[in-house]
């Protein structure tokens, strides 16, 4: 062991100073650089906790503001399913009462049509009573100037009229 070198075969004087050497550093160490890293550490997790606890408020309060969401959303579902139906049965109420309200104004203009084709059927009649009362009396004209034309025919019929007013006159 004489060949080593001195470096892995450290005197017990080195040894000594190097272990004293350790201690006060590491008193120093305990006095002035550990109290400060644990309250460091202590603060950190402190931070650390205080974090995680608001990060799990942070969650709930967001779940509790999704269901909030949710329950908003189906209100409005509901509203808009509401507000629909309200829709459709004032369209439908709306639809019913224009076929009511076209119902009578067909009836109306039928009815005022039917009148207005009897008026004109009624003159249509008149126009042709006339016109047939006007043409029979220039046949009966055309008829009476024809049978008429001469004296002896004349005197018939005088005679018949007189004959038939006669007779009537009897039966009475």
């Amino acid at each position: 062991m004489e060949n080593l070198p001195s470096i892995l075969t450290p005197d017990l004087g080195l040894l000594f100073w190097m272990l004293l050497a350790f201690l006060v550093v590491f008193v120093g160490l305990g006095f002035f650089a550990f109290p400060t890293i644990i309250a460091t550490v202590t603060k950190r997790k402190l931070y650390i906790d205080e974090s995680l606890s608001k990060a799990n408020e942070a969650s709930e309060r967001l779940l509790h503001i999704k269901q909030e969401g949710e329950a908003l959303l189906q209100e409005a579902r509901e509203q808009q399913a509401k507000i629909m139906k309200e829709a459709a049965a004032a369209r439908d109420a709306i639809v019913e009462q224009a076929q009511e309200k076209a119902h009578e104004e067909s009836s109306r203009i039928i009815s005022e049509a039917k009148k207005q084709i009897e008026m004109e059927k009624e003159g249509a009649i008149r126009e042709i009573r006339s016109q047939v009362a006007e043409l029979s009396v220039q046949v009966a004209e055309k008829i009476l100037c024809e049978h008429l034309s001469n004296d002896k025919s004349q005197m018939d019929m005088i005679n018949r009229l007189l004959d038939e007013v006669s007779q009537k006159e009897y039966k009475e």
